[in-house]
């Protein structure tokens, strides 16, 4: 699976995913409890590069002290929105307003896809940003921040 960047407006981005052959329905399936599954972990704040206190602590994680303080101090980081997955043909889309979450938050679900096209669906390219000359996009109604304002 290739991983392309284009312009990001975490506010207001689009993700595009493009298979290798149409998905079947239970592959939408799959494709899509991702999603719902990482919109919810990043609207609860999961997403929060600032208390990563257990993966700082490296590979030796027994007694390790966990510092709530520190917890408790950091900003929030939460994903605002996300609308519904969208299929054409080899191609599907979602948009996303990625809020406050810290960028860990799309290492993830590069991640999850990336074993999803191993395991399940083969998926030729993840783009994040950006729009598609043959799939053109309008302001997502659920943006806070409209591309043109």
């Amino acid at each position: 699976m290739d991983v392309r960047f284009r312009e990001v407006d975490p506010f207001n981005c689009w993700l595009w995913l493009r298979f290798a052959d149409v998905p079947s329905q239970g592959e939408r399936n799959y494709v899509d409890g991702i999603f719902d599954s990482w919109y919810v972990i990043g609207r609860l704040g999961g997403f929060n590069a600032e208390n990563l206190q257990v993966h700082e602590e490296g590979a030796d994680m027994s007694w390790m002290g966990y510092n709530n303080d520190e917890a408790e101090s950091v900003m929030p980081a939460l994903m605002h929105n996300m609308g519904q997955m969208e299929y054409q043909e080899e191609w599907a889309r979602c948009w996303i307003d990625l809020g406050t979450s810290d960028g860990v938050s799309l290492d993830i679900l590069i991640n999850t896809l990336r074993q999803l096209d191993a395991d399940v669906v083969q998926i030729a390219e993840l783009v994040v940003g950006g729009v598609n000359e043959d799939w053109p996009v309008e302001d997502h109604p659920d943006s806070i921040f409209p591309a043109g304002a």
